[in-house]
């Protein structure tokens, strides 16, 4: 019973991230064809945003109103503290994406992950163990490799960086957070904070994307291929949304970022076949050294889960032990009731 319950929850477990670096790569390339100069050059990346939480915050209102789904409360305040940092993170990202060199950008990136460790630490008192903190390096470096050129950088640019970085790591980490306090599941509480986003983004984000553009929305020329990529693309973001959510829940956000860079392989691969975009030796390289660092960190934790497993356990008839030993110590000291009389007897 128990290995048939472990099987189902690896099968779960693969599906969630197979999920979400289809999704993920599926969202990348839809993107790439809508927003660049040689697709449809729909540059309002902010409110496109907007529109794939306005997709999720739908589909959560048709499940909630259909009984698919139960709806537990979380206190508003903190669904405004997260849509906040959330947002923050969308924005901080495009604006350091313009003002910064693509080599910085995927610097910061990949910074992520280290500043996710620091963060879970602080915050959770989180440790790793050395076969993953050397799994996490490997990776950084393997990303690193095959996808930072030119590194420029200046102060608009990296004060951009410094507050996409921090937020981010802040609300991936605030995803598994509450998720555990409030018992709630990855949908249940992506439908709640969906609508709040939306509804920001789609009021700030074509003045943010004004500023980044120098285009205004209401200006686009909308055309039937470019709103069926849009379509696709809201499709797309929200399994995305919902596979980030429910990976975050299953497993932790350090396993996000780091499994995460598959997706970089991949978008690398399907650009290369699919937009004839160049793929080198050094390209090739790095993703060999990233896909290795991912294959130690999945041996690490999971080895760093069945230590746990044979600790606790251990822990638990040690404390069985000691309650068994000392419940006989008192039967022995303490004299015995007379329930008749209700008096002791010596």
């Amino acid at each position: 019973m128990e290995t048939e319950k472990k099987q189902s929850s690896a099968v779960s477990d693969v599906g969630a991230w197979a999920l979400n670096v289809v999704s993920s790569v599926g969202l990348i390339m839809a993107n790439k064809q809508l927003m660049s100069p040689s697709g449809y050059a729909f540059v309002f990346a902010t409110t496109l945003t907007g529109f794939h939480f306005s997709m999720t915050a739908l589909i959560g209102l048709v499940s909630n109103a259909t009984g698919n789904s139960t709806r537990k409360r979380v206190p508003l305040w903190e669904l405004f503290w997260f849509s906040i940092v959330a947002n923050t993170s969308i924005t901080g990202m495009n604006l350091s994406l313009m003002l910064n060199s693509v080599g910085f950008y995927q610097i910061s990136k990949l910074s992520m992950i280290p500043v996710v460790c620091v963060m879970e630490w602080i915050l959770h008192n989180k440790h790793y163990s050395k076969k993953v903190k050397i799994a996490v390096i490997v990776v950084v470096v393997g990303v690193g490799v095959c996808t930072v050129t030119d590194v420029k950088v200046n102060a608009q640019g990296f004060t951009c960086a410094f507050v996409a970085v921090l937020s981010t790591s802040l609300q991936q980490i605030s995803i598994g957070s509450l998720q555990a306090k409030y018992s709630i599941g990855s949908f249940e509480l992506l439908s709640q904070t969906a609508p709040i986003q939306a509804l920001s983004l789609l009021l700030f984000g074509p003045f943010v994307d004004y500023y980044l553009s120098g285009k205004l929305l209401a200006s686009y020329k909308f055309s039937s291929a470019a709103f069926f990529f849009i379509l696709l693309s809201c499709s797309l973001a929200v399994f995305c949304n919902i596979s980030q959510y429910l990976c975050i829940g299953r497993f932790s956000a350090t396993s996000f970022q780091v499994l995460g860079h598959m997706k970089t392989v991949c978008v690398l691969v399907l650009g290369w076949l699919l937009f004839d975009s160049e793929l080198t030796l050094k390209n090739i390289l790095g993703m060999v050294i990233a896909i290795i660092g991912m294959v130690i960190y999945s041996c690490a934790v999971e080895a760093d889960k069945q230590t746990d497993s044979k600790v606790i356990p251990n822990r638990k008839d040690a404390s069985e032990e000691d309650v068994e030993l000392l419940k006989q110590q008192l039967d022995e000291s303490s004299p015995h009731k007379d329930v008749e009389l209700g008096k002791s007897q010596p």
